[in-house]
């Protein structure tokens, strides 16, 4: 199980066998780099932990438990959370500012506690099973069991067609789940059932109910100050740190804190494209100027890209279908020949209302109040007509996607906005034994649950908290996470720090989106501190050319990968549906890219992980939630 998640330790190896109960670990050293071997225990060594990820109050906690007795023997955070936990039982996890998976072995009470952290910045899997639980940082690890199955879970299956990624608690692996962040898990040896504790949500409610009498800019100054504090605390490291720049307001701003915290000394990484629809190297250079950065950037060539997706693709170990992943990666491994910890803008786009989508679902008010002759016999098929482009995230491919999605509910619009198949589409594509299947399954719709949980009034905020809880955590952090471990850097993103995501759920949502100003709130505190170029250019995105590869480089791997006779044998999809797709795409007919790319990815990960070593036999789990 170490073995297999090797890339994301390569320092050190620990691994700890008492009773029936195994804990292992890889470590990548950042904190005690020579002092901080795991597992570590407390100080009569009946609780043990093995930990991932970083915690940024631990230096203020660690004097908190000193006061109160605990004597410790290393310097690390690690420590910290297995006294914090002897202190305050399972309830510590509230006490942790950081990103974090978690396992802590109680040899008083027989019990395992899992914890992931309130965002989901790190993963953790888990399975129970007759034998027992077994739970890891990535889902090969739990493969390597001897025994274990690996069924895909075609409720999984059907949620990855829709929105390009398996949203937790479900994994790929039917038997296999994820924790949610914000969550807990307390497994007893004696009964063998675990118990699942939700500890944290965010709550944007509060940014509809407050009456707020405070100004935009006592607003600014305040949102400054929770800026530049939250990346203080994440600047904690005994090894060199850098930051990812894009030249997006985001990144722009985490390296603006990191400058004021630490001016000259700030290291940056960008990576460029020869292809201008997908550049933003200028923008990096830029930012990268005004701020004094020192500032290195890889500029990279179509086959640069193209040459890394069957190495990138087979490693990842449940099929996500958000293709930046390879320039992430590219990005991650030329930062790690500087540094070994680089901060990053993710989350930005959540917490501050950024994406594109939100300004649609407002459109979509005005456009459903156009007679319905109107939209469906002039303004459809007149879009449908454009003119096909394979350019990043093109006019009509914007376009197609809004009139598709418009009548639909918010949460379904969403998905269809952001997803690859409909739940049209899905039925034309899959076998009909797995459409029978899954018409008989019991299934959780993830979507309504989410919805349903704080009863926000105002859409925006439905949207920006879906996102949060669907494609942030599942694709978004799920990216970085797997592409910086690939290349053994780790990543941080001080935009998801707790003080700063609790900090705007109080901020009133209109200083979010403003009429069609997206991050209104971020933009105006910035005034000054970034260029005026970097603070009114539009959204870009971390894009690669798909469309083009499917047409050219990749072409032959694609027409191999979803080939008739492999489809026909392994039952999951319709092979003349998939043809289809593919001939309209190599045709020019439909831009296909993100259902062609979404089943690559999951035929990809499926020779790989499951097709060699598939077995039906059934799971048994009992997990109860409170």
């Amino acid at each position: 199980m170490c073995q297999s998640i090797a890339h994301r330790g390569p320092d050190d190896q620990g691994i700890w066998l008492q009773g029936g109960v195994g804990l292992g670990v890889r470590r990548l050293s950042i904190i005690d780099v020579a002092g901080g071997h795991q597992p570590i225990h407390n100080q009569d060594e009946t609780a043990w932990i093995v930990f991932n990820g970083e915690i940024y109050n631990f230096p203020q906690l660690r004097e908190r438990l000193t006061a109160r007795g605990h004597r410790f023997y290393t310097r690390t955070d690690t420590e910290v959370v297995v006294h914090a936990y002897d202190e305050w039982g399972e309830r510590c996890v509230e006490e942790l500012n950081g990103m974090f998976g978690l396992a802590i072995w109680d040899s008083r009470r027989q019990t395992l506690l899992l914890a992931r952290d309130r965002m989901g910045i790190k993963p953790l899997y888990y399975s129970i099973t007759p034998e027992g639980l077994a739970f890891a940082s990535e889902l090969k690890a739990i493969l390597t069991i001897p025994g274990m199955r690996r069924e895909v879970d075609l409720a999984a299956l059907d949620d990855y067609l829709a929105l390009e990624y398996v949203p937790s608690p479900r994994s790929i692996i039917r038997g296999i789940q994820k924790l949610p962040p914000g969550h807990t898990l307390s497994w007893r040896m004696d009964s063998g059932e675990g118990q699942l504790r939700r500890y944290w949500d965010i709550d944007l409610g509060a940014s509809e109910r407050e009456p707020d009498t405070r100004s935009l800019e006592q607003h600014a100054e305040e949102l400054r100050a929770v800026l530049l504090e939250s990346v203080r605390k994440e600047l904690i490291s005994d090894v060199p740190l850098g930051v990812f720049l894009s030249g997006g307001i985001d990144s722009s701003t985490v390296a603006a804190m990191m400058t004021r915290l630490t001016p000259g000394h700030v290291n940056s990484f960008s990576i460029g494209f020869s292809d201008p629809s997908f550049d933003e190297s200028a923008h990096a250079r830029r930012v990268a100027a005004h701020l004094g950065l020192n500032h290195r950037e890889l500029i990279l060539e179509p086959s640069m890209l193209t040459d890394l997706v069957p190495s990138v693709t087979e490693k990842l170990d449940e099929p996500l279908a958000d293709a930046s992943i390879i320039p992430t990666y590219l990005l991650s491994r030329f930062a790690r020949q500087h540094v070994t910890v680089a901060l990053g803008g993710d989350g930005g786009d959540e917490l501050f209302g950024g994406y594109p989508t939100l300004l649609a679902h407002r459109l979509v008010g005005y456009y459903q109040r156009l007679p319905a002759v109107l939209r469906d016999r002039l303004v459809s098929p007149l879009v449908e007509r454009l003119p096909v482009s394979m350019a990043n995230i093109s006019l009509d491919f914007k376009l197609k996607r809004f009139v598709d999605g418009a009548g639909y509910p918010i949460g379904e619009r969403h998905t269809r906005w952001l997803g690859s198949f409909s739940s049209q589409q899905r039925a034309e594509l899959v076998d009909p034994q797995v459409r029978a299947s899954l018409e008989q399954s019991d299934r959780q719709d993830l979507v309504a649950e989410h919805l349903a949980r704080h009863r926000l009034q105002d859409p925006l905020n439905q949207v920006l908290y879906l996102d949060m809880k669907m494609y942030l955590e599942n694709d978004i952090l799920a990216k970085v996470d797997r592409a910086s471990m690939m290349a053994s850097l780790e990543a941080r993103v001080p935009l998801l720090n707790v003080d700063l995501v609790e900090h705007m759920a109080q901020v009133p949502v209109s200083l979010k989106l403003r009429g069609q100003r997206s991050k209104y709130i971020l933009k105006h505190a910035l005034r000054g501190v970034l260029p005026d170029a970097t603070l009114t250019r539009g959204k870009k995105g971390f894009g690669i050319p798909v469309a083009r590869w499917i047409r050219g480089p990749l072409k032959e791997l694609m027409m191999s990968t979803l080939a008739a006779d492999k489809l026909r044998r392994e039952g999951f999809f319709q092979p003349a549906y998939v043809q289809r797709l593919l001939d309209d795409h190599l045709g020019g007919r439909r831009d296909n890219r993100k259902q062609l790319w979404t089943l690559f990815m999951f035929e990809r990960w499926y020779e790989r992980y499951a097709a060699p070593f598939e077995t039906t036999a059934e799971p048994a789990a009992a997990v109860e939630h409170q």
